[in-house]
């Protein structure tokens, strides 16, 4: 898939640049999912210069888990979906990483990175959110989604 299929994002993109303390991307996961894939997708879009809102970096300790959460979405450009074989089982239970997802799916700004899986498997979970245009690894490698995602937040 390329960039400019992502249209809408874009538009939405551009729009939210003007807000002050803002990220490029917020990284939604699942926490099965923190230290490993998410961690190297947060550290190959760090290392294009994407400001990414990453729970394992920025909520800081004593403070309301859920509040910085809610902070962190309202202050990022587009939300990412780290949808895993992890987060394919955690979303039917509800969570932290459900909450994060029905927040971005109300929006114009949710792009789903479909990572070890396939969106047929996602669409058996979430067919709402399997129903985005994405980027997959399946397609790519994650060095070339996070390439993609830079692309996409470059203004």
């Amino acid at each position: 898939m390329e960039v400019k299929a992502l249209t809408p994002i874009r538009e939405t993109v551009e729009k939210r640049a003007e807000l002050p303390d803002l990220r490029d991307v917020f990284l939604c996961h699942a926490w099965a999912d923190r230290l490993e894939d998410a961690t190297k997708l947060y550290d190959l879009l760090k290392a294009r210069s994407v400001s990414v809102w990453f729970s394992e970096k920025d909520i800081p300790l004593g403070s309301s888990f859920l509040r910085e959460i809610d902070r962190g979405l309202a202050k990022s450009r587009i939300g990412i979906v780290l949808v895993t074989p992890a987060l394919l089982l955690r979303l039917p239970t509800g969570g932290v990483a459900d909450r994060e997802l029905s927040a971005l799916l109300a929006t114009d700004q949710l792009v789903p990175i479909i990572h070890n899986t396939t969106y047929d498997a996602l669409r058996n979970v979430s067919p709402l959110l399997a129903s985005r245009n994405g980027l997959s690894t399946g397609e790519d490698t994650l060095a070339g989604v996070a390439d993609k995602l830079a692309d996409l937040v470059a203004t």
